[in-house]
């Protein structure tokens, strides 16, 4: 036992036996499983924003043990050979290689600042242009309620406390029919129509039906489109950037494979 060669060939077993032990986290009814397991687990969770501390690497540790002995009692009973388990594994395989196409794509392929200043000024051109009007209004459902409205307004009827008591619209009618800033188009068509023939501070002679019942519409006020700074709007814009060129990718691919 004190002979040289001997001590040699245990040592190197054991450097071995720890090189294996390094390398793997368990070993579970005599099978290794690997560290690189629990890593990739980690890595999910890391890509999720969610950190991996020493406490959560062992609960990650022993879900990877987990899986092993609930994979090793499915293997035993012969299941991972069922046609139904090769097929899901198919599915399975094809979803991670498409998304890994789609990552590739969009790391090869990122939207650039220039892109994003583009889509900005295109909507700006359109919108720039454009008015918002700050109006009230006060909703009823006959015509012959509008109609007295109306008449008590011209007799000098407070247009926001009649708005609170009467108007069925709640969501306004509570804030003395207030409808705070907008673009005619957020509005019906017989609605926009009447607020934007209406001067500053006028309110309509007769009532304005529509599909909701029959309004009565004060113009507060009119200005130039405020749009938002492109900070503001910067991230949406790129999401829909990205949504955009994914989709000519997806749309391009399909148009070159030959189908028969």
């Amino acid at each position: 036992m004190n002979s040289p060669f001997l001590k040699t060939v245990l040592l190197t077993a054991l450097l071995a036996a720890s090189a294996v032990s390094a390398q793997n986290i368990a070993i579970v009814n005599g099978k290794a499983v690997p560290k690189a397991r629990l890593q990739a687990l980690a890595a999910q969770l890391e890509r999720s924003g969610r950190p991996v501390n020493p406490e959560m690497e062992q609960q990650l540790r022993e879900e990877v043990i987990v899986r092993e002995v609930f994979m090793q009692e499915a293997q035993s009973k012969g299941m991972d050979a069922s046609e139904d388990f090769k097929t899901q594994m198919e599915l399975a395989r094809q979803s991670l290689l498409i998304r890994e196409l789609f990552a590739d794509f969009q790391k090869n392929n990122p939207v650039t600042d220039a892109e994003i200043k583009a889509e900005y000024d295109k909507f700006a051109g359109l919108s720039g242009s454009g008015k918002e009007y700050k109006a009230r209004h006060i909703l009823v459902e006959k015509e012959e309620q509008a109609k007295a409205i109306i008449a008590s307004l011209k007799k000098g009827g407070k247009f926001d406390e009649i708005a609170k008591k009467q108007s069925k619209d709640p969501g306004s009618g509570a804030k003395g029919g207030d409808l705070d800033w907008a673009n005619p188009a957020s509005f019906v068509k017989e609605f926009s129509e009447a607020m934007v023939a209406l001067k500053k501070g006028q309110t309509t002679d007769t009532a304005v039906k529509t599909q909701f019942g029959y309004h009565i519409i004060r113009l507060d006020d009119v200005r130039d489109a405020q749009l938002p700074k492109l900070d503001e709007v910067k991230p949406q814009i790129l999401q829909q950037l990205q949504t955009n060129k994914l989709a000519e990718f997806q749309q391009s691919l399909r148009d070159k494979a030959k189908i028969e």
